[in-house]
């Protein structure tokens, strides 16, 4: 709220901005209540044929370094296709 014309109350009923914010020091790491807190965002990749092959190999071998040989099959299974 800045300025002499903008009290707590304009911004609590007209103005839009959301009056829920966080408190007790959690302002540092957080940011007010908005429509984005209700939203659940989500992650989508598609790789081409092309770059699967060409990453295949590192992708196991990855797998294989952590132990994931699930993963490690799982890409050398696709690889076979071809």
């Amino acid at each position: 709220f800045l300025g002499a014309y903008s009290p707590e109350p304009v911004g609590d009923y007209i103005a839009g901005p959301n009056h829920v914010l966080p408190t007790m020091g959690t302002a540092r790491f957080s940011s007010a209540l908005g429509v984005e807190t209700f939203l659940k965002r989500s992650s989508i990749i598609s790789y081409s044929e092309k770059a699967f092959f060409q990453d295949a190999e590192d992708v196991m071998n990855l797998a294989r370094i952590e132990g994931l040989t699930a993963h490690e099959r799982s890409v050398a299974i696709r690889t076979r296709k071809q």
